[in-house]
Order: structure tokens, then sequence, then C-alpha cells
């Protein structure tokens, strides 16, 4: 519970931010992701963990009706807002955990997740969630942040989102994806890997870190292998980072 609060606490002062933020706003993995979802106008489908709402806003035109799930209700009010001020009225926002989720079974025709997993304490619970409220033959869209699979890699990346987001739990490798996902009964019936470019400052700012935090950070990050720094794409000038990459994970999934 102590990990869900500080999801709260996180989100709650950084709402606004994530509506706006261009990392969650665009990007072709959302527009991919609605491909892979092959909407259909008598569709159900949830949004589970809906943050700035982007997701459901995509959906909103395709389907009957979107469900936005959010843990922070600042978050769901945030999402409100953008939604509704883009005209949608078939988007309904419920305060709700993913890993246990206030929905009867088999309800939705579609479920999606994006750039949220990651502050997941229970990720297996989540995935039999997403099983459980899908109708048989439904399709799971899942987007986001992935650990590389090399241990030193995975290591590092996780390491640095933790000082940043004390909210953030774990990146988990691709591979860990297909197996977590395959044992609860789903087929992987397409993936595709993302390049996440990060500005430095943007991404400290983001979670409103101190000045000490940034140092730590930026000191880890100077410091690296040049292993790390090649994997990363790590650019720096006088000791201060500009910016680096990471990677992210889209799958589609069809529960059988």
């Amino acid at each position: 519970m102590d990990i869900k609060e500080d999801v709260k606490k996180q989100f709650a002062r950084s709402a606004d931010s994530y509506v706006s933020s261009k990392i969650h706003r665009l990007g072709g993995d959302l527009n991919t992701l609605i491909e892979m979802a092959q909407t259909e106008k008598s569709d159900l489908a949830l949004d589970a963990a809906t943050g700035g709402g982007h997701t459901a806003n995509a959906l909103a035109p395709l389907v009957k009706r979107v469900t936005a799930l959010d843990l922070t209700p600042e978050m769901l009010a945030s999402a409100e807002k953008f939604i509704t001020g883009n005209g949608h009225t078939n988007v309904e926002f419920v305060e709700g955990d993913a890993e246990n989720m206030p929905f009867e079974d088999e309800t939705f025709d579609i479920v999606t997740c994006r750039i949220a997993p990651h502050h997941f304490p229970n990720i297996t619970e989540f995935i039999k969630e997403v099983s459980r409220v899908l109708k048989p033959g439904g399709r799971f869209l899942l987007n986001d942040n992935a650990a590389p699979e090399k241990d030193e890699f995975d290591h590092f990346y996780n390491k640095i989102e933790k000082l940043r987001d004390y909210s953030h739990f774990r990146a988990w490798k691709k591979s860990e994806w297909f197996q977590m996902l395959e044992l609860e009964n789903f087929e992987i019936s397409e993936m595709h890997r993302f390049e996440k470019h990060f500005e430095f400052e943007d991404w400290c700012t983001r979670m409103h870190l101190t000045n000490d935090e940034i140092e730590k950070l930026t000191d880890i990050m100077v410091n690296a292998n040049e292993d790390v720094k090649r994997k990363f794409r790590i650019e720096e000038q006088d000791n201060q980072i500009e910016s680096f990459q990471g990677e992210a994970v889209l799958l589609s999934a069809v529960k059988r």
C-alpha cells in the first residue's frame, strides 16, 4: 500500500504536466497502438491507468464507449478536462486500481495500458485482471518503457528511473513481458520496439526534482562506463547531461 500511496502522491502533483507532456501526448507509438487495436464501433474499451487520458482520447471516436481508469483522482480530473474539452462524450472516468479492477468479468473488447505498468508493484496481478475483464478473443494493447535484455543495462536504467521517480517500480524486459503474458494464456500477435529520446532537463522537471537529486543523477550518468553511455546514447557537455535514449515495447495480445 505504501508503494501505491507513493504513486498517488507523485501523480497528484504532476497531473497537468502529464497531460501536456510531449512524450505522452505525441509520438508514433500512440498512433501505432490505435492502429493495432483494430477497433470497431461496437467495442467497449478500457484504458487502464489512463494518466493524462491520451489513449482514451484517441480511442473515443472509434468505439462505443471508453472507460478511463486511474488510481489518482487528480490525474482523472486532468484527463476528464482534456478529453471532454476535445468534445468526447462517450468516456467514463473511474477511480480504481489496475491490479484490482472494479469491473465484472468479460466486460471489455479492448484493454489498453500505456506508459504505466512500470509503476505497478504486482505486475502479474495486473495481467490477471486484464485477462479477467477482457472478453474471450479480446485484445490487450500494452505500451511501456522497457529495460534492455542485458542485465547491466537493465540495472542502470531501473536505477536512474527509481532515483528520478520514487513511484517507479520496475521497467520490464521484452522477454519478461512475453513470458508473463503467455503464462496467462495470451497470444502475442504483434510487437514493436520504439526508441525514446529524453531531454534531461524536461525528464527531471516533470518529477519536480531538487538540485541535489539532479546532481546525483548527473553524476551517475556522467561517470557511467562507456558501454552504458553508448547503449543509452548519453549526450553530455561540460559534465552536464543534455539527453539520453531509452526504449519502449508495444505489444498486441489476444486473450485465448
